[in-house]
Parts: C-alpha cells; sequence; structure tokens
C-alpha cells in the first residue's frame, strides 16, 4: 500500500476513533510500526492529526485534550454498549462509586430510574443524575474546570468515609503485562481510592484501551474484579484476557 492510500485510511481511523495507537495502525495498514511512524510525522506536519506518545490523535481533541465533552463523545457507542451490560449488575439499594471517566459518564441513562446512591467526583454525572431518582453525594475537593472533575487530597478523605457495593471506573489503558494506566495521576488516585472501598470494581474500557499503555502505570491488573468492553474486542485479545484469569464481559 502507497504512502496516498495510507495516509487516507490513517485520518479516516483517527477522525472516526478519535485516537489511535501505532500498534493498530500498523495491523490495520498490514505494515510495520516503523512505517506507520514514519507516516504519522508527515501527517502531524501537514496539520492532519496531532502525535501523541505511542499513536495520534484528532487535531480537535489534541487542541483542548481533556475538555469533557470531547473524550464522550470519542467511540460513543460502543461506550453506550458497555454501560448496558453494566447496568444489568446494578440493584435497587446498591451504593456506587462513579469516578470522572467519561465512559462512566455514559451509564447515567441506564440507572437513572433505579433507586440507588451514587457518590461520585464527577460534575456532568451529578448534573445527569439530579433530576432522577438516583441519591447524588458528591465527592468535596478542588474541581479541575477541564475535567469537570474533583480531585485531590480532600477527595480522597471524602471517598475513605464511604462504602459502596460497586464501583464503576474508567482507565486510559491497560495491558496483561504492565496492568492499567493513565493519562493523569489525578485520575488514578481518585479510581484507586474508590477501589479500596468497594465489595466490586467493574473497569469499563473500550476495546480500543485493551493492550495499550499510557502515561501513568497505577495499579496491577488485581485492581478490578470484572473487565467490561464492546464487541470490537480482538478474540485473540479476550481469550489471553480470560486465560490470565480476568472476568471479561463484552
Amino acid at each position: 500500500m502507497n504512502f496516498q492510500n495510507r495516509k487516507q485510511l490513517i485520518v479516516q481511523t483517527v477522525d472516526e476513533r478519535g485516537s489511535v495507537d501505532v500498534r493498530e495502525l500498523a495491523e490495520l495498514l498490514q505494515t510495520s510500526e516503523m512505517t506507520v511512524r514514519r507516516d504519522l510525522v508527515q501527517l502531524a506536519a501537514s496539520g492532519l492529526l496531532y502525535r501523541t506518545r505511542g499513536g495520534a490523535m484528532k487535531v480537535s481533541l489534541a487542541t483542548d485534550q481533556f475538555r469533557f465533552a470531547n473524550k464522550t463523545a470519542v467511540n460513543a457507542d460502543r461506550k453506550d454498549y458497555i454501560c448496558q451490560l453494566a447496568a444489568q449488575d446494578v440493584q435497587e439499594g446498591d451504593i456506587l462509586f462513579m469516578d470522572c471517566g467519561s465512559t462512566v459518564f455514559r451509564l447515567c441513562p441506564f440507572i437513572r430510574n433505579k433507586r440507588i446512591t451514587v457518590i461520585t467526583n464527577s460534575l456532568p454525572v451529578v448534573a445527569e443524575l439530579m433530576s432522577s431518582d438516583v441519591t447524588v453525594n458528591l465527592v468535596g475537593g478542588e474541581v479541575d474546570k477541564e475535567r469537570q472533575a474533583v480531585h485531590g487530597l480532600m477527595a480522597e478523605e471524602h471517598i475513605a468515609r464511604y462504602r459502596a457495593n460497586r464501583a464503576f471506573i474508567g482507565v486510559d489503558g491497560i495491558s496483561l503485562q504492565h496492568g492499567l494506566s493513565a493519562n493523569s495521576e489525578k485520575e488514578a488516585s481518585t479510581a484507586t481510592a474508590m477501589a479500596r472501598q468497594t465489595e466490586k470494581v467493574y473497569l469499563l474500557c473500550d476495546s480500543s484501551k485493551l493492550e495499550t499503555d499510557k502515561y501513568l502505570y497505577f495499579a496491577p491488573l488485581s485492581l478490578f474484579d470484572v473487565l467490561i468492553t464492546d464487541t470490537e474486542a480482538k478474540p485473540d485479545v479476550v481469550a489471553a484476557y480470560r486465560k490470565a484469569g480476568i472476568r471479561l464481559i463484552n
């Protein structure tokens, strides 16, 4: 495949997914990772995408990388599918932790008619559930305006005062070799604080994040009990995770 054809497919894939890593593109294009990296450099120089550590993302997301609305819109169908599966485990009377992940946010429409309590550091989750049957407990602390979430020491102390039946958390990357990784220390510390205070931890993770390593490694795979992903997950990856003893639902 020549550069022009690779260019068209790379730009199309980045536009559809929001972000993609070198390994995924190499498999898609049936070429080497070195060739993909060289292509990404040229495309970034032309302003067609933004280079990231290990891949690329849409320019519109890169210019405001952490704006919540943008993250929520990436792979929206996959996220909704994941959240429909997750909502099936939520029982009347449950107490839930929900972190500020963009996938976790999309759980709201599927639980809003349940008489449950949600403890969250996410302002969008609070706004979405305020007019629902759900009792909302907003974690206190310093507000991250771009992320629309509450983080910091006070937030972690708030979380430590409560116990929950289930925690729903997101992640930026997960791999069998390295465990869970994130783009931010703030979000990583919130996720681990919630995991410590709950009976069962659900990791909501769209398939594009499987076998992906991000900036900060923050927890082993043992942090969560259930991994929920979508039907786009590669069969060999799903098989490897299950062989490793992970309960994976898709």
